[in-house]
């Protein structure tokens, strides 16, 4: 240390002294003196982080050598997620005069949101495969008029506007807004939770989380309803035979004690929970099972097409099976997505405990009972006035025309309070930006475009009551024009924001200079009320996805 150094030490600590010792405010030079020892102390932190950070680097990337000279070794590779999901293509643009009927099963899932965010959240966009827009448009709450009676539980509201991202093409919005039963409506609930405790769920946004999410349902539901609980590992067994939620803390402690480990026999839990939830059946209650994994089946039955066919074989039981994925790295959605449609349940993702309290706290009776069954919508476009359309999502929901009026064929299964919302965008006749070449031997009644009460097409909703095979029918034109609230509008504009965005980090194909910014500032401003926070949160996930960089799967 210099002379000039320690003379610099021997004045800072007099001046200390000095400072303790005085009984007024400090001088100019004590104050000088203070911040010149705080510099000196800032300065020696950031060289002692500088070290440690030196040495942490090389512990990292140590040397190797390499012929004459050492050169330092490549980093670790990256690690490599296996997350499953189903490859799928947008839907293409189809000219009305060759293809006038779109038809489809409703969806009300919502994991495609949640894994989503989870990726967005640790700063990485999500793989392509992972974004189902309908999926994403379907998170939301929307403010649609209510049907006022159980025994015709759907009211549709349909509104054309401009598309903000395609010049001279409309969308088409359908919202299917579902009845919302009233608490003395409420059936019993006839639980049994399927837990994969296996090695895979040792995770804390897996096992853990799944104990923390049933806690908190336990909360809504009724002390007549009942719980049992079945896991599996290398093998599968009972942990808690049916319990009245009035013996909460035999529940709790049942939940308390399990702990993760050993393969993954998902088949054998699922032949086992059908068989408790058969042998307690309940007429009078909503039998359901709900199963809590990563998706990672591995031993006995997991084939998924064995499984699929077993869940398909045992919905006829009039037993719901509802699929909660937990986790990533090796999370099997294609797998779950077909359990769920296949036993006639949701499909939903729990990423955070936030998650968990929208799904089993704040939905709670959404998730839990069902006010219709097989519901399916059909569109058909009027030629005369509608030149090409395409359906915005539902790619892995796609239905044959011919299956609309077979009772036969499954479709998506709605819970108390349920919204469905479907999105066209569509070019009318006359107007210029089509995707498709005007038919050489065909042409249009492009005049009929311009009437502002032009009827572009007719939808057609069809659905089972619970307890019922066969189905009935709601159905009404869509109209060009039609008087819109502002409220409702709001809503339209929200979730053409959310589908926009879904089609952004999907690919973009079809929304031109359409970006980030505009996707951001639609949503803001049309948040609305957002009592829970979900709409503003969304606002986030768009700004976190400007700066996320591209993950390796």
């Amino acid at each position: 240390m210099t002379k000039t150094r320690v003379g610099r030490s021997a004045l800072v600590i007099a001046m200390a002294v000095a400072l303790v010792n005085c009984t007024s405010g400090p001088s100019e030079q004590e104050l000088a003196a203070e911040r010149q020892a705080r510099q000196q102390a800032e300065e020696a932190e950031y060289m002692k982080v500088k070290r440690e950070r030196h040495v942490a680097a090389e512990m990292v990337m140590p040397l190797m050598a390499t012929g004459s000279h050492m050169a330092p070794m490549p980093a670790p590779a990256q690690p490599q997620y296996q997350d499953d999901f189903e490859q799928f293509d947008a839907n293409p643009v189809k000219r009305v005069a060759d293809e006038p009927v779109s038809t489809f099963s409703a969806d009300v899932d919502t994991t495609s949101y949640s894994f989503v965010r989870k990726q967005l959240n640790r700063g990485y966009l999500p793989e392509k495969s992972a974004v189902r827009l309908e999926e994403m448009v379907n998170y939301f709450d929307y403010n649609y008029p209510l049907p006022t009676s159980a025994s015709r539980p759907f009211l549709p509201t349909v509104v054309v506007h401009d598309s903000p991202w395609a010049e001279h093409r409309k969308l088409v919005h359908i919202g299917i807004q579902g009845y919302e039963l009233e608490q003395n409506e409420q059936p019993d609930s006839n639980l049994v939770f399927l837990l994969d405790v296996s090695g895979s769920m040792n995770a804390p946004d897996k096992l853990p989380l799944v104990r923390q999410s049933i806690k908190l349902l336990l909360k809504t539901l009724k002390p007549t309803d009942t719980i049992a609980i079945v896991v599996y590992a290398g093998a599968a067994g009972t942990v808690l035979e049916p319990t009245k939620v009035a013996q909460a803390a035999k529940i709790i402690e049942a939940l308390d004690k399990l702990k993760a480990g050993g393969s993954t026999a998902g088949g054998e839990g699922l032949q086992l929970a059908y068989q408790l939830a058969e042998s307690n059946f309940d007429e009078q209650a909503v039998n359901r099972i709900m199963l809590a994994t990563d998706g990672d089946f591995n031993v006995g039955l997991s084939d998924p097409e064995q499984l699929t066919d077993f869940v398909e074989r045992k919905r006829q039981s009039g037993i719901y099976l509802s699929v909660i994925g937990f986790g990533r790295g090796n999370y099997k959605d294609a797998l779950m997505q077909s359990l769920a449609q296949n036993g006639n349940g949701i499909a939903a993702y729990i990423d955070t405990l936030a998650e968990a309290q929208k799904l089993f706290v704040e939905e709670a009776t959404s998730s839990l009972f069902p006010i219709a069954k097989d519901l399916k919508v059909q569109v058909e476009f009027n030629p005369a006035v509608v030149n090409e359309y395409r359906l915005l999502g539902y790619e892995t929901r796609a239905l044959q025309a011919e299956d609309f009026n077979n009772d036969k064929v499954d479709a998506g299964d709605i819970g108390s309070g349920h919204a469905v919302t479907a999105i066209y965008e569509v070019t009318l006749n006359g107007q210029p930006g089509s995707y498709l070449d005007e038919s050489r031997y065909t042409s249009g009644n492009s005049g009929a475009a311009n009437d502002a009460l032009a009827e572009l097409g007719y939808l057609k909703i069809r659905y089972k009551l619970p307890g019922e095979d066969t189905s009935q029918l709601l159905e009404q034109p869509i109209m060009s024009a039609a008087n819109v609230t502002p409220a409702i509008m709001q809503e339209v504009n929200f979730a053409t924001a959310v589908a926009g965005f879904a089609q952004l980090m999907k690919d973009g194909k079809y929304t031109g200079q359409w970006s980030l910014d505009d996707a951001f500032n639609l949503a803001l401003a049309n948040k609305g009320e957002d009592y829970y926070g979900y709409r503003g949160e969304f606002t986030q996930l768009i700004r976190q996805a400007k700066v996320a960089e591209e993950a390796e799967f």
